[in-house]
């Protein structure tokens, strides 16, 4: 199987982040064909149409990144049972100018993660359904919210958890799968 670049979006912009640490360790459990490298969204000017005739120079390269990924992941928390403004500001830039959307037909994932018992499970539904309308077709199974995450790294951010470690494991390989059969079913077409 071929490599496969994927961009890799971290919701939570803190630089000790859950997110930020669970997003290493699925680089770590994914499979050798996939390479991920995290786009760092939080210097990204906040969206405004007006500036779309001469773009910031930070817009121009995240689309140019998205455009040139071969797929995209989403890692996120959950703020206000919703996604992260920084994340939701860097969809919205990809998107623009109207019908030129660096997201469009990018197999996608989506996992969330928190603190809490319910693992993000709002950000993971509103991220899906923003996702169906920029036409990323999102992988739909196996579904990813990890609770209690605080719980699941020690001191230097590796993933202690043995349990979580196997799913996301097969959570990445499912990914790459989808992947590949996105692409086959795209070259078929």
């Amino acid at each position: 199987m071929s490599e496969r670049d994927v961009a890799v979006f971290v919701g939570s912009l803190r630089k000790a982040s859950l997110n930020r640490k669970l997003a290493h360790a699925l680089a770590e459990l994914a499979p050798p064909e996939l390479k991920h490298s995290i786009i760092e969204i939080g210097q990204l000017p906040l969206y405004d149409q007006d500036l779309d005739e001469n773009p910031p120079e930070a817009w121009r390269a995240l689309r140019e990144r998205v455009k040139a990924a071969d797929a995209v992941l989403f890692v996120t928390p959950e703020y206000n049972r919703s996604v992260p403004g920084g994340l939701k500001n860097a969809l919205d830039v990809g998107s623009r100018p109207y019908g030129q959307s660096a997201w469009n037909e990018k197999p996608g994932a989506v996992i969330s993660a928190s603190p809490g018992a319910i693992g993000g499970f709002g950000a993971n539904h509103h991220l899906r359904q923003m996702l169906t309308y920029l036409n990323v077709p999102t992988m739909p199974q196996p579904e990813a919210y990890v609770g209690g995450a605080d719980k699941l790294f020690d001191e230097s951010g590796k993933l202690v958890n043995e349990s979580t470690r196997k799913f996301l494991q097969s959570f990445m390989q499912a990914f790459a799968g989808w992947i590949a059969m996105y692409n086959n079913a795209k070259a078929r077409a």
